[in-house]
């Protein structure tokens, strides 16, 4: 027979501390119902402290009575509805905190009395004794009965200095550790009022056989020598309750690296499962040798444990590179994934929907006794006090609840964590070792690759054989040849079941390998998501560009974990918010920023190289994306370059970018360089100086080799006058010199030039200036000779000795093409000022049909061959050509097209 709830009282009357406690004192229950209509502060803590005191009770007794009413009133609001679980942790890790902050103050005033205050041997100032909360405390989401893991951590050595002959002097760290033992005593020890917190200390460096108290030398030698990986996952969560602003702001900046690696750690994730492993096994035997205490909801199967380790395994693999990830909540951190895409948002608000289920039972069951459980009760008559308390009828109603949480969370908890080292065949594995272990391997291991089904196995094992034997290889630690070997074992099929060049597709996997070897934490990733490796393959025989590219930025890496992700188009406003907000985090450190700018264009370059290869962009439409990636990496330089000059005059520049060439005309490719040049519209006398520093550094940030490379290489000889120009002119200079001293070939440039970033008016300034410059009136003879003289000059610059067709420079190729539409914008434009549009070339050539300034069947035919021309030299470079050449048969018919409008141009001069 179960048991019911009989009424609304009986989850409170469950909960046998709060009766207790209302028994002991007849006015207990009035003054807590009254309290319990208020959210608790610390302001509220404060005041009834300071009651109780003032009535007579020492700090420690009357600390010690708060915390019993501060627990019964969370513990009532929490079962009456008043308080949700975030009401609930806040609070109580609020109170935590002012426990902490109440004492020390008081013992560190009563020590100064006797020894005087401690001052540091180099800065000559007071010391103060930051405590660190850990776990649960350090992220605010403290238990109602849990204890309070805590380290203890001062600035500097030094020792105390007197001002009486009473006082003893001693030393900093002694000062210290006398302190953080009568801490510890002051908040722990049981009296007749009970304890306000149990205290644990373990967490410090070196664990209870370490010092109480640890200088941040200390702490700092430690990380570096004997920290494990354990403390690094503990470390997340430290927080500092005492201390001076600056000690924090320096023990943080050793704490830091120590827990987060500046690349992508998904070694964390090996670490954490082997972590999790030892938990869920002393669980487990605690559970075998004492059935009774089944049912862990911490450290159980699906329990809070896994939530917490899935929130801070992607803390420790990214949050060294994205700061919004070290925050030290498990709740926020879980949010921040979902609203960065790492984890899908439908799953995290089922894993906080679970979490609070979790959290809530946890508290339940420390409701009972105000004991640190977080195991059912063994007797049957409390186990019903806990379903009462969780509103349900009887027990098996509770569990029949909380069996799908559990279900969830192991579920989530398995697709980050389960063991897929092993994957890959074994016993092929096995074999692969021992043969790159014989002495006659390159026989062995091309017998082992032809059954694998590579075409070339003898080359294959040759290069194999030299790669294993190369001195980086032969200096890997055995945990990462094992991983290796498995990654090159599961690689083989991969590579064998592709269309393309074995042998090529291995050489460059290869190349790769030996790239990422040295960090543990690729092979690791490669290893977790074999997903990863299969397109990683794909993409290393599909391209020689991609190869290279991938080979030099590993970290690109992480951006083939999310399929859809990847495959989804740039979403620029967001890309926009998130440079402005990760440059944001690192105002100041210059060269963080030159490498976030890279980091950011290189994951969209890679995700757009995906689409690319798998034929999701047409050469058109992934120009397009390239040239808005470029403006908006050009326009977050200019703002964060400015922001690096101590002397300006304003806060946001009257500066432009004007992009010419590829970027003007949208026509950019991975590895294009950027021609620009320099405006500014400003009457300010330090303006010209601040605008050419601005420029100067700009071209630094941009072609600056950093670990992430560069971003582009910058051309800025379309600038007036060129080499002896200016770096920056006014808009009004410019002016003057585009009407009056420019170059026909500049005016040729400048079809294809257009506003790329800065200040928008200045923008709108330009787009006049090009307007009115491209609609002057020119004579048709003299334009025809300027442009005739410059296509000779570029020709004779790029002769062809091959027997091959040039795409670019030959006759009837590209460039061809380009002056052509040049020819027709300068001569007609004045005309037809619809021609001043920067459209591209294509869409202009169809235009002049429309007009009839050319045939509209040679304009389609003409667009048509530009079209194949730089689909076929993207793909071209795409293999790592430098030169897109190709037979001539196979772009005969767009070849003779383009001869065929030239010869229409320019009837008296052959092509």
């Amino acid at each position: 027979m179960t048991t019911t709830l009989s009424s609304p009282a009986a989850p409170l009357e469950a909960s046998r501390f709060l009766q207790h406690w209302l028994a002991g004192h007849p006015e207990r229950e009035s003054l807590l119902n009254e309290i319990s209509r208020l959210s608790l502060s610390p302001a509220i803590f404060g005041h009834f402290l300071q009651k109780d005191i003032i009535g007579g009770a020492s700090l420690n007794k009357a600390m010690r009575r708060l915390r019993n009413l501060v627990i019964c009133t969370l513990i009532k609001r929490d079962l009456e509805h008043r308080a949700d679980l975030n009401e609930v942790i806040t609070t109580i890790s609020e109170f935590a905190d002012f426990v902490i902050e109440k004492h020390l103050e008081e013992l560190h005033r009563e020590l100064c009395t006797i020894y005087g205050s401690p001052i540091g041997e180099e800065s000559g100032t007071e010391q103060e004794m930051i405590v660190l909360g850990m776990g649960k405390l350090g992220g605010h989401e403290l238990n109602v009965s849990s204890d309070i893991d805590l380290i203890f951590c001062y600035a500097e050595d030094g020792e105390t200095k007197t001002s009486n002959d009473t006082q003893r002097s001693i030393s900093n760290h002694e000062f210290f550790n006398r302190l953080g033992k009568k801490l510890i005593a002051a908040i722990s020890e049981i009296t007749e009022d009970g304890f306000s917190f149990r205290v644990d200390m373990a967490l410090r460096p070196n664990g209870n056989s370490g010092p109480l108290v640890a200088s941040f030398g200390m702490v700092e030698e430690y990380f570096l020598i004997q920290g494990r990986e354990w403390e690094r996952y503990a470390w997340v969560k430290a927080r500092a309750i005492t201390g001076k602003p600056d000690d924090i702001t320096a023990l943080d900046k050793i704490i830091r690296p120590f827990v987060y690696r500046r690349y992508l750690d998904y070694g964390a994730i090996d670490s954490l499962r082997s972590m999790h492993a030892q938990i869920r096994a002393e669980v487990v035997r605690q559970e075998t040798k004492h059935p009774e205490r089944s049912n862990n909801v911490k450290l159980g199967r699906g329990g809070i444990r896994e939530v917490e380790f899935l929130a801070q395994v992607f803390q420790l693999i990214r949050g060294g590179r994205e700061a919004n990830l070290r925050d030290r909540s498990t709740r926020n951190t879980l949010a921040t994934l979902a609203n960065k895409g790492i984890l899908e948002p439908a799953i995290v608000a089922q894993l906080l929907d679970s979490y609070t289920f979790l959290r809530n039972l946890e508290h339940r069951l420390q409701y009972l006794d105000d004991a640190q459980t977080h195991t059912f009760p063994v007797r049957d008559d409390d186990q019903l006090k806990i379903a009462h308390m969780m509103e349900c009828a009887d027990v098996p109603a509770l569990l029949a609840k909380l069996q799908p949480h559990r279900a969830f969370v192991a579920e989530q908890f398995d697709a980050i964590f389960k063991d897929k080292a092993n994957s890959s065949d074994e016993a092929e594995q096995a074999l692969l070792a021992a043969n790159l272990a014989s002495t006659e391997n390159d026989e062995l291991l091309a017998s082992h690759l032809s059954k694998a089904g590579f075409s070339d196995p003898v080359s294959a094992a040759r290069r194999l054989t030299a790669t294993w034997n190369s001195s980086k290889m032969q200096a890997l630690s055995e945990a990462s040849r094992n991983k290796l070997i498995a990654l090159i074992n599961t690689s083989l099929a991969l590579i064998a079941n592709q269309d393309t060049d074995h042998l090529v597709c291995w050489n460059r996997l290869l190349d790769f390998m030996e790239a990422i070897v040295r960090r543990s934490a690729y092979l690791s990733l490669l290893t977790e998501y074999p997903h990863t490796l299969a397109r990683v393959v794909r993409m290393m025989g599909a391209s020689e560009w991609a190869a290279i590219f991938l080979t030099r930025h590993p970290i690109l890496l992480d951006e083939l974990l999310d399929e859809s992700s990847l495959h989804q188009r740039p979403d620029w406003a967001a890309f926009r918010l998130d440079l402005q907000q990760q440059l944001s985090q690192h105002k100041g450190d210059t060269e963080r920023q030159m490498e976030v700018l890279r980091e950011l264009h290189h994951a969209m370059q890679f995700r757009l190289l995906a689409q690319d290869l798998e034929g999701q962009l047409s050469v058109e439409h992934l120009a397009d994306e390239l040239s808005q990636l470029a403006d908006l990496i050009v326009a977050a330089t200019i703002q964060a370059a400015w922001e690096t000059i101590a002397s300006r005059h304003c806060p946001v520049p009257k500066f432009a970018v004007i992009a010419y060439g590829k970027l003007g005309g949208k026509e950019l490719g991975y590895a294009s360089d950027l021609d620009v040049i320099f405006l500014y519209d400003d009457d300010d006398q330090e303006a010209p100086a601040h605008y050419a520093k601005l420029a100067q550094r700009f071209i630094t940030w941009m072609t600056c080799h950093t670990p992430a490379g560069i971003l582009f290489d910058i051309d800025i000889a379309l600038r007036p006058d060129g080499a002896s120009g200016l770096l920056v002119s006014s808009v009004a200079s410019f002016a003057r010199y585009q009407q009056k001293s420019a170059w026909l070939w500049e005016h040729q440039a400048l079809t294809r030039a257009r506003y790329c970033a800065g200040d928008r008016a200045i923008g709108e300034r330009f787009e006049q200036i090009r307007d009115q410059v491209l609609r002057q009136v020119r004579d048709a003879d003299t334009l025809s000779h300027e442009i005739l003289t410059m296509r000779k000059k570029m020709h004779d610059a790029h002769i062809n000795r091959s027997d091959l067709f040039d795409l670019k420079h030959d006759a009837g190729g590209m460039i061809d093409i380009e002056f052509m539409v040049q020819h027709l914008v300068l001569k007609y434009a004045h005309q037809y000022p619809q021609l001043t549009a920067n459209i591209g070339n294509i869409a202009l050539l169809k235009r002049c049909g429309e007009l009839g300034l050319i045939s509209t069947d040679l304009a389609e035919r003409t667009a048509a061959a530009y079209r194949w021309f730089r689909k076929l030299q993207h793909g071209i470079r795409l293999q790592g050509e430098e030169r897109a050449r190709i037979a001539y048969s196979k772009i005969t018919t767009e070849a003779e097209s383009t001869k065929e409008l030239w010869h229409t141009l320019f009837p008296e001069v052959s092509v």
